[in-house]
């Protein structure tokens, strides 16, 4: 397996478990913290960066699977990959159905937790990237002034400069400055580029005063 440094979480109560777990990940490169309950991950704050978690079913305290649910609430979609002494079809099909990578039964391959978790890592990975684009692109549009804003929503709807200026009240060339300001500002080399942007911004055309 490659050597990475992404970061592994696993929480189980037995410590033999967790330290032979620890041990495995460590020796294949990932970056490991290991926790004995839920709440004791829970103190410790979001993960930063791609994450796979190791989850045991059941746990003292809050279960793993009740993790899972807490979890699907959040924005940041952790991938679970749950180990189990004790596992049943009911209790897989919901940990599935929950999104859950893998539900695998000790003792299981450690070939098996090792795929497992580099398919979380690879999901995670993918979702991480896409939430950091994201976060640009909303930092971007925020150096927008109001008016910029609200030609670029009308332009990416499809409205003309002609249009536009008479919805807004305003000239052509006024239209044309705000849209190459708004382009620019935003890194859209082209219209398509800009609308695009916009439908992964979700920005809906302003309530504007027709003329």
């Amino acid at each position: 397996m490659k050597e990475t440094s992404a970061n592994v979480i696993v929480i189980d109560d037995d410590q033999s478990v967790r330290e032979a777990l620890g041990s495995l990940l460590r020796s294949v490169g990932f970056q490991v913290k290991l926790f004995s309950s839920v709440d004791e991950f829970l103190r410790t704050g979001p993960p930063q960066g791609p994450t796979c978690l190791v989850l045991d079913v059941r746990l003292p305290g809050q279960s793993g699977l009740e993790l899972q649910r807490e979890l699907a609430t959040t924005s940041n979609q952790l991938p679970i990959v749950f180990i189990t002494g004790h596992g049943d079809i009911p209790m897989s099909v919901q940990a599935m159905k929950g999104g859950a990578i893998e539900f695998l039964t000790k003792p299981f391959r450690d070939q098996d937790l090792l795929d497992a978790i580099q398919l979380g890592l690879a999901q995670h990975q993918a979702w991480f990237e896409t939430e950091q684009a994201l976060a640009a692109l909303q930092k971007r549009f925020l150096t927008l002034t109001p008016r910029e804003r609200e030609v670029m929503a009308l332009v990416v709807e499809g409205r003309l400069n002609k249009q536009i200026a008479a919805a807004l009240g305003v000239s052509e060339i006024t239209v044309k400055v705000h849209r190459g300001q708004a382009m620019r500002k935003m890194g859209a080399p082209s219209l398509v580029d800009l609308t695009r942007m916009a439908d992964k911004l979700t920005l809906r055309p302003e309530k504007v005063k027709t003329h």
